[in-house]
This record gives C-alpha cells, sequence and structure tokens, in this order.
C-alpha cells in the first residue's frame, strides 16, 4: 500500500493512501469462498450454497469490511512506524479519480501537542485556612434542627421563614402558558426556591386570602418559552405554617445517631464531621486553585477532537441528570456552545496532568490509596467492610487512585508556587452568604 502523510495545520495530518484494487478483490473472493462453508439459505443443504448466490447476498459487505480492514492496518502501520500519538478517530473518505487499478483513501487526523510546563515559581495561591470552634458547631446543630423542623398552622399573615401553601394561576398577554398553573404548591419564604418576586407576592398574605402580582421572568430563566417575559400571577393561600424546631434534647441526638441521647458526645460526633467537610472544603479549593495555576502557566493547542469527544461526554451526563430528576428535556434542552468552555477546561487539564505524573512520577502509590479508602470508610458504621467493598470494586478503587493523583500533583505544584494562607469565615468556606 502506498502511503504520505501531509501537515494541515500545528496538529492536523492528512494520511493519503492508496489499496492496489487486485488485493482487495483477492481478499474479498477468499473470504467469500469461506463464507460458503458455513452460511446458510433457504433451499441449499450447508455448505452448498454456489459461490455466485453467496456473492450476490453478501458481496457489498464483504468488500466494505475487507476495505475497511486494509485502512485500518495502513493506517495504524503509519501511526506506530511514524510514533504518531493520534487524538480522537481519524475521519476516513474515499478519494475518487485517479489510477483506477487502485482504490484510494484519506484519513484526516490530530496529534497530541507538545506539551512543555510552565513556570510554576511566579504562580501566586491563596490557600483557605479555618479551625473548626463552637460557633461553627453550634452553627451546623442549628441547621440540623431546621431541617428536622415540623411545621404547625398559623392564622396570621405570612412572614419570612413560614410555609405557604398556594393556587397559582399565571398569565402573559392575558394569555396562559406550560407550568403557569398550579395547585397546593408550598413555599417556604426566604428559602429561594421560587423567584423573589412570587415570594414577595406570597408574603403578607392569611389563609383564604388573594392577591395578582406582576413578575418577570429573567432573561436566563430555564423555561425558553418564558424567558425574559412579563407575566400577571393570581394566587391563593390554602394554609400559612410556621416552623417548629426540636429542643436541643436526648431525643434529637438520637435522631442524630447518638444512640444514647448524650449530647455531649452529639457534639463531639457533629464537631468531628464539620471538621472531615471542613477539610473537605479547603482541600477542594485548594485543588482548584493549583489546577488554575498549571492552566495559566502552560501554553497548549487543544486538539480539536479531544474537545468534541469531551463536550459529547458532558452533555450526554448532563442530559442523563436531567432524565434522573424527572426533567423533560423538551423544555429544558441542553445546550452544548453553553458547555464548551467546561469541555476545553477538562481536556486542558487531562493533558497537563498527564504530562507532570509523568515527567515527576506523581502516579498513586498503595499506601496513599489505602489511607483514602480508609478515611472515607470512617464516615461509615462498618469501616471494615466499607474497606473490603471499595478493593472488591475495580471502578470505585481507580476513584481513590485519582485522588491520590491529584493529591500528589497539588503538592508537587504548592512545593514551587507562592503559597499564601488566607483566613476564611464558616459560612463563606461552607458555601454560605455570610
Amino acid at each position: 500500500m502506498q502511503t504520505s502523510i501531509e501537515t494541515l495545520g500545528k496538529l492536523e495530518r492528512k494520511l493519503n493512501m492508496a489499496v492496489p484494487a487486485e488485493q482487495i478483490e483477492r481478499e474479498v473472493e477468499q473470504r467469500l469462498r469461506k463464507l460458503s462453508r458455513t452460511v446458510r439459505m433457504d433451499g441449499f443443504r450447508p455448505g452448498k450454497v454456489p459461490l455466485k448466490i453467496v456473492a450476490q447476498h453478501y458481496g457489498p459487505q464483504v468488500r466494505s469490511e475487507v476495505i475497511g480492514d486494509a485502512v485500518q492496518k495502513a493506517f495504524s502501520e503509519v501511526v506506530k512506524e511514524q510514533r504518531l500519538k493520534v487524538a480522537g478517530y481519524p475521519r476516513i473518505e474515499r478519494r475518487e479519480g485517479g489510477d483506477e487499478s487502485e482504490l484510494a483513501f484519506s484519513a484526516t487526523f490530530e496529534i497530541y501537542p507538545e506539551i512543555k510546563l510552565g513556570d510554576l515559581s511566579a504562580a501566586e495561591i491563596k490557600r483557605p485556612v479555618h479551625a473548626v470552634d463552637d460557633a461553627d458547631v453550634d452553627h451546623t446543630i442549628a441547621i440540623l434542627r431546621k431541617q428536622r423542623a415540623t411545621w404547625e398552622t398559623v392564622v396570621r399573615p405570612s412572614q419570612p421563614g413560614d410555609r405557604v401553601t398556594v393556587d397559582y394561576s399565571g398569565r402573559i398577554d392575558g394569555n396562559e402558558f406550560p407550568g403557569g398553573k398550579g395547585g397546593a404548591m408550598p413555599v417556604v419564604i426566604g428559602e429561594g426556591r421560587v423567584l423573589p418576586e412570587f415570594e414577595a407576592g406570597i408574603t403578607g398574605l392569611k389563609a383564604g386570602e388573594q392577591r395578582t402580582f406582576p413578575l418577570t421572568f429573567p432573561a436566563d430563566y430555564a423555561g425558553k418559552e418564558v424567558a425574559g417575559k412579563s407575566a400577571n400571577f393570581e394566587v391563593g393561600v390554602k394554609e400559612v405554617s410556621q416552623p417548629k424546631l426540636p429542643e436541643v434534647d436526648a431525643e434529637f441526638a438520637k435522631s442524630l445517631g447518638v444512640a444514647d441521647g448524650d449530647i455531649a458526645k452529639m457534639r463531639e460526633e457533629v464537631r468531628a464531621n464539620v471538621e472531615r467537610e471542613v477539610k473537605k472544603r479547603v482541600e477542594g479549593e485548594l485543588k482548584q486553585a493549583v489546577m488554575q495555576a498549571l492552566i495559566d502557566s502552560t501554553a497548549l493547542e487543544l486538539p480539536k477532537s479531544l474537545v468534541e469527544l469531551e463536550l459529547q461526554r458532558i452533555v450526554q451526563q448532563a442530559r442523563a441528570d436531567f432524565e434522573a430528576r424527572g426533567v423533560k428535556l423538551e423544555s429544558l434542552p441542553v445546550s452544548p456552545e453553553a458547555l464548551e468552555a467546561q469541555a476545553r477546561r477538562r481536556v486542558t487539564l487531562g493533558l497537563i496532568l498527564g504530562e507532570v505524573v509523568k515527567a515527576h512520577d506523581l502516579g498513586a502509590k498503595p499506601e496513599q490509596v489505602r489511607a483514602l479508602v480508609t478515611e472515607h470508610a470512617q464516615t461509615y458504621e462498618q469501616p471494615f467492610e466499607v474497606v473490603k467493598w471499595v478493593y472488591s470494586e475495580p471502578q470505585r478503587l481507580s476513584e481513590f487512585e485519582g485522588m491520590a493523583v491529584e493529591a500528589n500533583v497539588v503538592k508537587w505544584v504548592l512545593d514551587r508556587a507562592k503559597v499564601e494562607d488566607e483566613a476564611v469565615g464558616f459560612d463563606k468556606l461552607m458555601g454560605g452568604s455570610k
């Protein structure tokens, strides 16, 4: 087979191939003869179907397979011979014209870029620091009480923190719209699960009262058919309830898993859980800062094919997540364009991390993986059984191996960058508004 390679760009290449037609025909005939010995067709005994009839039925399929195998073999041999690192999948096309004694094809593909890691000595990374104190424990217990609140009906106007059950009907230009009408919908004022204008519209109403108010949907609202439009809503309040928080007593402690109801023991366990979560958040923020430093310090040309493949994976995962939550994709389509930046970032990090790990031997060590698995297992009632389960599931274990590699990379970067500790408040660290 004759081959030649063209350089189309920094990463794009085209492999031109020409396969002798005689060679293809010979291979097609051999495969058809072999097939005729086993193929079954009505009116013929097994192995007695005439070659001409086998060719009529299976010739096009066999020819396609032979050509595909020949082209793939030629492509693999050239890639191996020239030590090309192919990114993504080649686009193979038939080339018309030319010598009739041969079949000509071209395979257009991209190669991986050469990765030169940047200088991290000038990178500035802020490391969040927070020491868990009694106030953080109190704050967490307050949240746990709120999560276990019961509701009691009140006969007064609704106010922030109340749960208001409403019937509602919305119209745009006098016309109803999909999703604009519902009954017995509970809304906790101040929780932010509905638009602020809707919360304001139901604040100050008693059970049995009604109100009409205008509402403008944000331009980026998920429901595209109403995004940016103004509507008039009419609501009727069916019930107003206020939360009743449980007392911090033995029963409350038992609800949190402290069998003997000891409040001091409960606080110790809450503190331990908070410290684990704070550690996790700090490590997460630090990892993001490290990854950004790697991206900022390393100039990199991205193969378009890898970005497209990653984008497809992200879109498929997003669609699966929406469907798992019962969201109809017709009303909430996933826009690939909105996810392209995420795909480019993932590909960039994947290439850079691969080079860092290989160049500096930062692969996961068995003892690191064991320590991560053991730490994870401590949050369960039977840690030993969890460890056994993780090590029996290769896919699950690979997640911890990946975590170990990331930890090695983070340490490697922090040893080279300018790192400054920065005190961070509990609410900010945990994603609150304070």
